[in-house]
């Protein structure tokens, strides 16, 4: 048996692998699993390496792949599918499907997913899939070119790229967004019309990397995806001094409707000593005015934790991914941008969680109070 040869056996079972809940970690929300469900162990051998002995007899490997993370999801047609950020060797990122019949295990990478380019783009990022009411699937990406203006290497602009699908074959790509932000990213689609216009999420930012004097999740309306300008974005969720969303924050996944209102689970990022640190947290917003943030309990409900603290990029975690399915969400998070984990989360403990947890205090003085009232509350229960 060659070497390619062993690398596929390996990578099937690999695929093939059950994953079993994490019993090391317990916080009464969430259900960390023991396994990523995509690596790039997971891509196939096919997609790397050139199979013919002819034009590659040592068996090298052609295109490798450096990692696998970031990924939208969408539960379509009684399976469970993935879109997740693939990244080369070469630092480009590309998109491809995945799915299982599970939604924690054995996702078989399908194929790579190619659409219509813009500009000069050069690299494309982190799809939010929303199954919109106006029978469309879409895909809302960040789109990546070098600044036109200054043309500098380390200098670049992000905006939200558009696709849009009905059968997760075929792929029609649309204007990207316009709005009157510099540059944007985590940009998130409602999967409602709401007042008969299309709702996005954004995240307006100065810079690159740096949001500036943005103020963090916004929101604007559209009247049509075909011709997608926002005039005006409004704040929903701002940064806070001091906080885990002190440095910037962001949407995550697309909403989940529920009857109380709808979830969202954005990431907070900080700044430390070793750099940023990127930790999840969630939301809900009213069901009858989705910009009206009602329950925000404080800090994170997920943070990186043991390996998910290293990688490429480290001490991060990412989300932007979420299916619902029998009143199980199915969260599917990245860490330090190398791999892509899943966590369950039973719907009613997240909406116990968003509800009844208490509010950012914002200050060691009323935090500190509410810890000692939670402890007189026990004590008189003892």
């Amino acid at each position: 048996m060659g070497m390619l040869s062993r690398l596929e056996v390996k990578r099937k079972k690999l695929v093939r692998r059950k994953n079993k809940v994490d019993k090391t970690f317990y916080n009464g929300v969430v259900s960390r699993y023991k396994y990523p469900v995509l690596t790039h162990e997971h891509i196939p051998i096919s997609w790397r390496f050139d199979l013919d002995p002819k034009t590659n007899p040592y068996e090298i490997e052609r295109l490798g792949i450096n990692a696998v993370f970031n990924s939208g999801a969408i539960y379509f047609k009684g399976e469970f599918y993935l879109v997740p950020r693939i990244e080369g060797t070469d630092r480009k990122s590309f998109f491809a499907l995945a799915k299982s019949k599970s939604g924690i295990d054995k996702f078989e990478m399908i194929e790579p997913i190619i659409f219509d380019r813009i500009g000069d783009e050069t690299n494309l990022y982190d799809m939010r899939l929303t199954e919109h009411e106006d029978g469309y699937i879409y895909g809302i990406f960040c789109s990546e070119s070098i600044n036109p203006e200054k043309r500098e290497l380390m200098d670049a602009v992000a905006k939200a790229g558009i696709v849009r699908t009905k059968d997760l074959k075929t792929w029609e790509r649309l204007p990207n967004l316009e709005t009157k932000s510099p540059q944007q990213r985590n940009v998130i689609l409602h999967p409602e019309f709401v007042n008969g216009k299309y709702l996005l999420y954004t995240r307006p930012q100065d810079g690159f990397i740096d949001v500036g004097g943005a103020g963090g999740i916004s929101a604007g309306f559209l009247d049509s995806m075909e011709k997608p300008v926002i005039d005006e974005e409004i704040l929903i969720d701002r940064r806070i001094y001091h906080t885990i969303y002190e440095t910037k924050n962001g949407g995550g996944c697309v909403p989940i409707k529920t009857r109380f209102g709808f979830i969202h689970i954005a990431h907070g990022v900080r700044n430390t000593a070793a750099g940023l640190r990127y930790v999840l947290y969630a939301f809900m917003t009213d069901l009858n005015d989705p910009l009206k943030v009602t329950y925000k309990p404080s800090g994170y409900f997920m943070a990186p934790q043991n390996e998910e603290r290293v990688g490429d990029v480290s001490n991060v975690l990412f989300a932007n991914g979420a299916i619902l399915k029998d009143d199980l969400i199915y969260l599917y998070y990245a860490s330090s941008d190398t791999r892509l984990h899943v966590a369950t989360i039973p719907i009613e403990r997240m909406l116990d969680y968003l509800i009844n947890n208490p509010k950012e205090a914002f200050n060691t003085y009323d935090s500190t109070k509410q810890r000692i009232e939670l402890i007189k509350r026990n004590k008189k229960g003892e």
